[in-house]
């Protein structure tokens, strides 16, 4: 049986600076932002299909780059950032600042320590592996790009090496950085963290 591979890529950097934007804040990508992310697939274009969170500094990169090899693109809500609630906006030297014991507290306890009004981190969690689980069952034995975030990868990540969600932000995802999934008839594997595409 085929094995289904799955590339994703977060998101180049974004108008604005670091800041918790979530699934509010929709700011677009900085030129900076777009050279990260055709930097990171280089001439690779061998997908059949690019899914994308909704939001523009995901689905931007998606329609271009599925314009420019003429590979099919679909747009999946379910893929869009966590919601970081009142946390959304601010920039993250503002909340370690204004809002350190609150920071801390996250840090230490992201499952239970949210910021007011965020999105419970198992539903996050659960919203994103149905999505995830969606793609491996339509696009079985294929090649498929998903366009997303930070905390979308992070969730997927946590999903196939069966990780606690309380480690969910130790996981460092670079702006433009590719990770890769094989998905086997005995499992997932992970293949690469934070890399960029070459070849085959």
């Amino acid at each position: 049986m085929k094995d289904t591979i799955i590339d994703l890529i977060r998101h180049g950097e974004p108008v604005g600076g670091r800041r918790y934007r979530g699934h509010t804040i929709d700011d677009p990508l900085t030129e900076k932002g777009w050279m990260q992310m055709w930097h990171a697939v280089g001439d690779y274009h061998h997908w059949q299909q690019i899914i994308s969170s909704p939001l523009l500094r995901c689905q931007a990169f998606a329609v271009a780059l599925g314009n420019r090899h003429n590979i099919s693109v679909a747009i999946e809500p379910r893929l869009r950032e966590v919601g970081f609630g009142e946390w959304e906006g601010l920039s993250h030297d503002t909340v370690k600042k204004e809002r350190i014991d609150e920071y801390r507290a996250f840090l230490k306890d992201p499952v239970h320590r949210r910021p007011e009004g965020a999105e419970v981190l198992g539903n996050f969690i659960q919203r994103v592996a149905s999505a995830y689980e969606d793609v491996i069952t339509h696009h079985h034995g294929k090649r498929c790009l998903i366009v997303t975030h930070a905390g979308v990868i992070r969730a997927i990540i946590a999903r196939v090496v069966n990780a606690d969600p309380v480690g969910l932000y130790r996981i460092k995802i670079n702006n433009g950085g590719i990770t890769r999934i094989r998905h086997t008839e005995t499992g997932d594997m992970l293949e690469c963290l934070n890399g960029q595409l070459t070849g085959e």
